[in-house]
């Protein structure tokens, strides 16, 4: 079961969610991230880092709306942090406002708490555990059972708020009604799914959720009507979201004189780390309180609220809050039959690890054959080489995720390019400075390429075409230029990059080419000339001929006529 999907279309090549994720259950295929379920323990912490809202939460809101809709009780079990991150006047707004939504019933799971509290302080009053690890965080006790299984002994073996609330609510309304939990997690809604049908939730909302709903209703909270709260009051139980709430309530309903250290740990990070103790054996007789949210639920992944916000969070909660136990109404539960006991099990990965050799094949193919050549820059996600090196044999990781050495590749690769190529090519930056030159612009311009990049272009070349690109944003297509002064010609065409805001310029050796031109242009010239003398000639020698031919011409006629006439004179 997984509540978190992605975005395939959105996710690409950042790696912040594995970075993000304390116990590494993101795998990546073909450079797309993916949820591994198993090794999940839905702390949300990567549905927030994503810089390209990628992660999507998987939602039972059209599950709850069919159940409206079809006219099915239901009833709201509300999480106390709803008083630190809802705006109203009178609490009993949010109730009223729940209930115009289509809810039956809303109730707050600081009831279900109550019932908690008093199941921690049997288990203290008893001193039969070595440790307690508080089981109210999800998160948490997925932690434990899937990282950490030999501290699971250590785990209360009570219900967490939400699942005993629910169970109090279905004695109270009936096998019927459909419990639906709101809260700040998004770990209880794998709780509520882990749990046997009717034990648990039903459905799971959160609070982005039902502001959104709230806001397509048009249902303004401020403007509702303040509806009385029902069933009794937990007091002090209302501090469950805030880190150290659940021992302030644990205190503040029996002894302090039970023989166990008290504290609270928040944080999947402060959390990872006190496992790692615990597992050492070192501690003893503490009742530890453990949240994977820093600063408890009030910090929810689905609270929307930042890390400012969160401390006058805490503020407003505490001042609404009266620091005794629950109200005697607790006790008109026949709490037997509400199974308050909680079983926990192993739920550890069955993982192979590679060997040593395994391990040094996977580095050395992204280049790292010593242990100098091993960065551990964690641009991965993973702390070091060789966790990443692991990660790719079990099929979570790719080779190609090693950016440092994904870099140096393209950048071989360019370099291979630019040294290769009998073009030249330069790129240049808004300011005109080069940032690039290959080997065949240092023959050409004769510059080496350390200088050129300390160099702006206007010093090698006129810049009137690249200061056209940057301002119109354009290309250039082919242009003759004429470098005298380094001897050569070259076609010329600049690229504007729109993304990196510069110029490519790739400049084209043409000078044996115009050469070659220049002298068929010659010898052209000169075979014109040529033809031209032989016209010439024959045109002196035609008019030769024709003159003489005239002269021949006139005399026959001349004597012609004469004889004419004396034949005529004889007639």
């Amino acid at each position: 079961m997984n509540v978190i999907d992605f975005k395939p279309a959105k996710c690409s090549h950042c790696y912040r969610c594995v970075r993000t994720c304390h116990v590494k259950a993101i795998t990546i295929k073909d450079q797309q991230a993916q949820i591994i379920a198993d090794s999940c323990i839905f702390c949300g912490d990567c549905l927030n880092e994503c810089p390209q809202d990628a992660k999507v939460y998987l939602s039972d809101l059209h599950k709850v709306k069919n159940w409206i809709a079809a006219g099915t009780p239901l009833a709201v079990s509300l999480a106390p942090s709803y008083r630190s991150l809802f705006h109203f006047n009178e609490p009993g707004q949010v109730f009223t406002a729940l209930k115009k939504l289509g809810f039956t019933h809303v109730r707050e799971t600081a009831e279900g708490a109550a019932l908690v509290t008093g199941e921690y302080q049997k288990l203290l009053s008893e001193h039969a555990m070595e440790n307690i690890i508080t089981t109210c965080c999800p998160s948490v006790t997925r932690l434990i059972e899937t990282y950490y299984p030999s501290l699971i002994p250590y785990l209360a073996p009570v219900v967490s708020p939400m699942t005993a609330h629910a169970r109090m609510l279905r004695q109270e309304y009936g096998p019927d009604v459909k419990v639906v939990f709101i809260g700040p997690c998004i770990a209880k809604k794998a709780e509520a799914y882990d749990n046997p049908s009717g034990e648990s939730a039903d459905a799971v909302l959160n609070f982005h959720e039902v502001k959104r709903w709230l806001r397509t209703e048009e249902i303004q909270i401020k403007a509702c009507e303040a509806a009385p709260i029902p069933g009794y009051d937990p007091h002090v139980n209302k501090l469950y979201p805030i880190a150290g709430g659940i021992i302030t309530s644990v205190n503040a309903s029996g002894t302090h004189t039970d023989g166990y250290g008290k504290f609270a740990v928040d944080g999947v990070k402060n959390c990872i780390d006190l496992c790692d103790n615990l597992v050492t054996g070192k501690m003893s007789n503490c009742f530890i309180e453990m949240s994977a949210c820093e600063g408890g639920c009030i910090q929810g992944p689905m609270t929307g609220n930042t890390k400012l916000a969160r401390f006058q969070s805490r503020v407003d909660l505490e001042g609404s809050v009266k620091i005794m136990p629950a109200e005697e109404g607790l006790l008109n539960y026949d709490t037997a039959p509400l199974h308050a006991a909680a079983t926990f099990r192993d739920k550890s990965p069955k993982t192979v690890l590679p060997t040593e050799e395994q391990i040094r094949e996977i580095l050395e193919k992204t280049g790292k054959y010593t242990k100098d050549d091993e960065l551990n820059c964690g641009a991965c996600g993973y702390h070091s080489c060789r966790d990443k090196a692991v990660a790719v044999f079990q099929g979570k990781a790719e080779l190609s995720m090693c950016i440092p050495y994904m870099n140096e590749q393209a950048r071989s690769l360019s370099n291979m390019v630019l040294e290769a190529s009998p073009n030249m090519t330069l790129i240049v930056d808004r300011e005109l400075k080069i940032q690039e030159f290959s080997a065949a612009a240092e023959k050409h311009f004769h510059i080496t390429r350390k200088k050129a990049l300390e160099t702006y272009l206007f010093e090698l070349m006129d810049t009137d075409d690249f200061e056209w690109a940057f301002r119109y944003k354009q290309h250039v297509q082919s242009k003759k230029m004429e470098f005298p002064e380094y001897g050569f010609i070259a076609m010329m065409r600049l690229i504007y990059m729109h993304k990196e805001d510069k110029v490519l310029a790739i400049l084209i050796d043409i000078t044996k080419e115009e050469k070659a031109a220049e002298q068929t242009y010659i010898k052209n010239l000169e075979t014109v000339e040529l033809a031209q003398q032989v016209i010439d000639k024959q045109m002196k020698v035609a008019q030769e001929i024709a003159g003489l031919l005239g002269e021949t011409t006139a005399e026959t006629k001349v004597t012609l006529t004469d004889i004419c006439r004396s034949l005529l004179d004889d007639e």
